[in-house]
């Protein structure tokens, strides 16, 4: 068995798998991240820590990540919009969990290359009207995978994405989001 395929660690996959199949609290994470609005449609992320395998665990260093809108859509265009964030988290997710799954498998790849867009109507966003979704009616993704694979190899690495993917599943089956008042969060805390 050769021991890191796809950059991934085959004996920590297996390990990480094995244990998580014997305790299924190690496999309970928790992301979060800290938000700041900036000015016009500019918006700063910092991502610090997170919880899982029964721990709390700090990034080497806090990430910080930007969003805001180009100068069509009244702001100076210093980052993605959050909706291009979104394309970039699916993306990101479903190669991540395409590759891990292909490395689980002995699969070797020698490169992937997506291709994300979706269609969205602004009239949600803006209150204009009720008719068309505020979010994305459609996403299509492209995947360009090389390696010493068969077609029908490509299609199955392909598939394992949108089957195991957690942002995937947010997006295709949505999850819900509780949102409330720093001050009435307090309140129920106490």
């Amino acid at each position: 068995m050769q021991d890191v395929v796809n950059g991934v660690s085959r004996p920590g996959l297996f390990a990480a798998i094995d244990a998580m199949t014997k305790d299924a609290a190690l496999a309970q994470f928790n992301f979060r991240i800290e938000n700041e609005w900036l000015n016009g449609g500019l918006n700063r992320s910092t991502v610090r820590d997170f919880s899982g395998v029964g721990q709390l665990i700090a990034h080497r260093a806090p990430f910080e990540l930007y969003n805001d809108e180009p100068p069509v859509l009244l702001s100076d265009d210093k980052g993605p919009n959050p909706v291009e964030n979104l394309l970039h988290a699916l993306a990101g997710c479903l190669v991540t969990t395409m590759v891990y799954h292909a490395a689980a498998r002995g699969m070797k790849i020698d490169a992937v290359r997506t291709r994300f867009d979706g269609d969205l109507d602004l009239r949600g966003l803006l209150g204009i009207t009720k008719s068309c979704r505020n979010g994305y009616r459609d996403i299509r993704v492209v995947f360009d995978i090389e390696g010493d694979l068969s077609l029908e190899q490509k299609r199955e690495l392909m598939a394992m994405g949108p089957e195991f993917s957690p942002v995937y599943d947010v997006v295709s089956n949505g999850t819900r989001v509780h949102c409330s008042l720093r001050e009435d969060a307090a309140a129920r805390a106490a």
